[in-house]
């Protein structure tokens, strides 16, 4: 099953995913619908956040990064209204300003990727057996 995530700089060596911190842990938010995906991610820029993009990936494969990250996740299904925290976290894990990284390409070299990226080509692959 496809779901969507809010990924920032999306097919870039600074890429990152977009979590909710619920005490101590953090949670991918995993969107049935891109028109929620998108939504949300609009959501999020009117409270000041870069805006994400919203990106189809098999959920699967959510639900293994997010064991190995020793994240949790959630499913929202088509047409729930989900609204992010009025809280935000005072720093975060991730700078989406880091150095900037060129685009992913066919000839990148695997030391260049992000682990999520690496995990999510190795899926295709294996898709394609």
């Amino acid at each position: 099953m496809i779901v969507y995530v809010l990924l920032y700089n999306s097919g870039t060596n600074n890429e990152g995913i977009h979590t909710l911190q619920i005490g101590d842990r953090d949670c991918v938010l995993m969107f049935e619908a891109e028109d929620d995906a998108v939504r949300y991610a609009l959501l999020l820029e009117a409270q000041d956040f870069p805006m994400p993009s919203a990106e189809a990936i098999e959920m699967e494969e959510i639900e293994d990064f997010c064991a190995s990250a020793g994240y949790d996740h959630k499913f929202i299904s088509e047409g729930m209204f989900e609204v992010p925290p009025e809280n935000n976290v005072e720093q975060m894990d991730w700078d989406i300003n880091g150095t900037p990284q060129p685009p992913i390409t066919e000839n990148s070299s695997p030391a260049e990727m992000s682990a999520f990226e690496l995990e999510r080509i190795r899926r295709q692959l294996e898709g394609l057996l």
